[in-house]
């Protein structure tokens, strides 16, 4: 009787390793995360993301990276210096086609994939209130911060406002200035810049910060110019800024945003990507007590706009919950 027990006890250890260690959590995963800049939206959700993650999944360690953006993670995960990142949908595109900025540097990196949508990248274009700068083509002959060189900031202000007409890059055709958004606010607040362009969550604690000494005036894309700028660039969606985002903004402002999503390397085992799918999902409603911009998590939409691959962890997960075919 005791030999038959002791059988069975040992089967069941053995059992519970077997299903412990195909879960990947034997032993700690260490995980490096790139996010953006300290003054963006990618650092603090990121943040967020990562603790719920760090609490919820044994064994497992998040460390979040502040970063240069979505083109320096993309690099990062390229290069295997980091394992997870956020990225706007239409960078992690072009890294993996090796289109825009990668393809002046011959550059192409397919070893990441995706988990999902976190929030709506949202192209704000902003100016003093009191400026005579009222629509985005008066922004010829301005000084205009345009985000870091070769940044996803960068490149959409580029695609944007080359739609409006206005090259900055061969005709000059206004004063770029190649900021981060913390340079961008302070060099605004002194009055170095006319205007500034930022692809950042709303509200933005920056361009909040900006507002309360140097009331900001929003600039707003019209309909005829959405479909101008989808027509070239179909990433690209319609966002509108609701009323009072930001103080004394009384009227909701039309415009565009893409969507940023969840990237991993490819070689993360599929059980522990899966639970991290699982864990962002699920825990939306911690993750926006850390950051407001985690609101816009919603399993509905989470794979709308992604042009890359998901990882076979999170379409194993978004399967079981019918979120994909």
């Amino acid at each position: 009787m005791k030999k038959r027990s002791s059988i069975l006890l040992t089967a069941i250890v053995l059992t519970l390793f077997l299903l412990t260690a195909g879960q990947g959590f034997c032993k700690d995963e260490k995980l490096l995360f790139a996010t953006g800049g300290i003054s963006g939206t990618f650092y603090p959700l990121g943040g967020a993301i990562a603790q719920v993650w760090n609490q919820k999944i044994p064994g497992l360690n998040v460390t979040v990276q502040a970063t240069g953006g979505s083109l320096e993670n993309v690099r990062l995960l390229g290069s295997k210096d980091a394992e997870v990142a956020i990225c706007m949908n239409d960078i992690a595109y072009y890294g993996q086609q090796g289109l825009e900025v990668f393809k002046a540097k011959n550059e192409k990196y397919t070893n990441y994939m995706a988990i999902g949508n976190v929030y709506p990248d949202v192209i704000q274009i902003f100016t003093r209130k009191d400026s005579d700068i009222k629509t985005i083509a008066d922004l010829k002959g301005k000084k205009v911060s345009v985000g870091p060189p070769g940044s996803g900031t960068e490149i959409s202000a580029r695609q944007v406002l080359g739609i409006y007409g206005i090259d900055y890059k061969k005709r000059q055709d206004l004063k770029p200035s190649y900021m981060s958004y913390s340079e961008a606010a302070d060099h605004f607040k002194d009055n170095l810049i006319d205007a500034a362009y930022f692809v950042v969550a709303v509200p933005n604690a920056a361009l909040q910060d900006i507002n309360l000494t140097k009331p900001v005036r929003l600039l707003t894309i019209d309909d005829r110019m959405f479909g101008m700028i989808t027509k070239d660039y179909p990433l690209y969606s319609r966002f509108e800024i609701a009323a009072n985002s930001y103080q004394g903004q009384a009227e909701p402002i039309k415009t565009i945003a893409v969507y940023s999503s969840l990237l991993v390397r490819s070689d993360l085992p599929e059980d522990l990507v899966y639970q991290m799918t699982k864990v962002f999902l699920e825990e939306r409603a911690t993750i926006a007590q850390g950051h407001a911009a985690g609101k816009y998590i919603n399993p509905q939409i989470v794979t709308s706009g992604i042009a890359i691959p998901l990882h076979p962890g999170a379409q194993k997960y978004l399967k079981e919950k019918g979120l994909v075919k």
